[in-house]
């Protein structure tokens, strides 16, 4: 037998998934890397620890295959997107940490680029309202905060990658010729790249002033980027996936219309509209769902929310109210509801619908009654909720009628809160059999370029459903719950000031 390798560089952690034919998974490493928080709002990584757990997980999974040299067909990246890596090129060496996706310290440059008026200029071209999410503000910041990378701007130096071009730049050759790429549904989360054109915006990059040099080479998802020089072997690169699309992959969402949820340190809502590029009136993204090399792109909607995995974590290592993550099912079912207590997790100002950088975090609805139970039951419910808010602007922008959603990501396990979000949903909300969607969806990629798999028709008959939950909430409390759940997250809107005392 032969297999697939996929690379999941995430947020918090990075995994290398082998998978076979079936899609099974097997075998398998994970490493969580460090969380740098040096201000309020701002969030960074260091892509050397990245690059080099990369390259351990890699290791470790592969070589549980005996004998793995020229048993792995090809190799897919996956990762977490928008977060920015400027490096040198004649030395490897990043520019310092990773500005990752949640920081918000280039607020002041999305409020200068909307005071100029380029709101709409922006949303036309990229797709994407102007936001801190986005990578090109994050490449703006650096510049004008390094002298070093100044410095090497004149020697042609400097090179710009989100996480997967970082990877493969480095898996490829680094100093010695390695591959500087990206793919377009990476490219799609810049503010940089033209969505009907594909290709780096001039007028964009002016405005931002970003040199077109530093920038990757876009290709197709499903294409060749370089090969992988590991020990005496080379395993072709041949899938990159930014991590929500490659979770719509996995799911074998193909169809316009088809629909998935990934609940992992945030949640992602990919609607696919097929070839049809639908531009957004109501607060989401249109982004590049996926592309196969020599074909049109696929187009979604999406929706973005910063906190949702995340609130977990910090209820576990800033409050200490539980032990490990998967305790908080078990804490909120020690209450029947959430007490009349919110939790709106704005920790990175809120995204979609909203796009609110100034807002943060609440607990409302206290009283000598609450318990920590209840806190651990808004904080689940606080996802839910905001998937609701990316549904209803979702059906409002397409115009389709829903009747049921993929899930997938760290959560789904969490039978309380997927019982909790079919009830707020009001449709089915459907598991897969394997849940690792992100890494299946790249693998997949990779495969299909290798001709590993005979195509999309083959990786349908390969998804299975593993559990459904089916609404069981009456209207009137749905939408009474949902009601309070709108006036707790206006509260949250404006509460980071910039006339704050030093």
């Amino acid at each position: 037998m032969d297999f697939i390798a996929a690379i999941d560089q995430g947020t918090t952690s990075t995994r290398c998934l082998v998978f076979d034919h079936d899609g099974r998974i097997i075998s398998s490493a994970q490493k969580e890397h460090k969380q740098i928080f040096p201000s309020p709002g701002w969030v960074e990584h260091d892509p050397m620890e990245i690059l080099n757990n990369s390259r351990e997980v890699f290791n470790k999974a592969v070589l549980k295959i005996d004998p793995a040299a020229d048993k792995i067909k090809a190799l897919g990246i996956t990762n977490q997107r928008e977060t920015t890596v400027l490096w040198n090129k004649a030395t490897g060496k990043p520019y310092g940490n990773a500005i990752v996706w949640q920081d918000t310290r280039t607020e002041n440059i999305c409020s200068e680029l909307q005071v100029r008026g380029y709101k709409d200029l922006f949303q036309q071209k990229t797709g994407l309202p102007i936001a801190t999410y986005f990578s090109g503000p994050k490449i703006r910041w650096l510049i004008e905060n390094n002298d070093e990378i100044k410095k090497d701007f004149m020697s042609g130096q400097v090179l710009f990658g989100n996480i997967d071009s970082w990877l493969v730049w480095n898996f490829t050759g680094g100093i010695n010729d390695g591959v500087h790429c990206t793919d377009v549904t990476n490219a799609s989360r810049t503010m940089l790249m033209n969505l009907e054109t594909l290709t780096w915006d001039e007028e964009l990059l002016n405005i931002l002033e970003v040199p077109s040099k530093i920038l990757p080479e876009i290709k197709p998802s499903v294409s060749q980027f370089g090969v992988m020089r590991w020990n005496d072997n080379q395993i072709p690169i041949t899938g990159v996936l930014g991590d929500q699309q490659a979770a719509l992959f996995g799911q074998v969402c193909f169809d316009p219309g088809d629909t998935k949820n990934t609940y992992g340190t945030g949640c992602f809502m990919l609607l696919n509209t097929g070839e049809k590029m639908i531009r957004s009136t109501q607060g989401l993204l249109t982004t590049v769902g996926y592309q196969f090399n020599g074909e049109k792109p696929v187009y979604c909607l999406e929706g973005s929310i910063a906190i949702t995995g995340a609130l977990v974590q910090w209820l576990r290592d800033n409050l200490g109210i539980i032990n490990n993550s998967k305790d908080i099912e078990n804490l909120a079912k020690t209450v029947e509801d959430n007490g009349g207590i919110y939790f709106v997790p704005a920790f990175s100002g809120l995204f979609a619908p909203y796009w609110k950088p100034d807002a943060r975090g609440l607990i409302i609805g206290l009283t000598r009654y609450a318990n920590k139970g209840h806190i651990a039951r808004a904080a689940l419910e606080a996802t839910a909720f905001q998937s609701r808010e990316l549904l209803d602007a979702m059906l409002k922008d397409s115009g389709v009628s829903l009747n049921l959603i993929k899930v997938d990501g760290g959560m789904v396990n969490n039978e309380l809160l997927m019982q909790f979000q079919a009830d707020i949903l009001n449709v089915p909300v459907i598991r897969p059999n394997i849940t690792e969607t992100t890494a299946l969806g790249v693998a997949y990629a990779a495969g299909l370029s290798v001709g590993y798999w005979n195509g999309i028709d083959d990786l349908r008959l390969k998804w299975k459903e593993d559990h459904r939950w089916l609404p069981e909430m009456d209207n009137k409390k749905r939408e009474c719950l949902y009601s309070d759940w709108k006036r707790a997250v206006e509260r949250s809107f404006n509460w980071n000031r910039e006339d704050k005392l030093d």
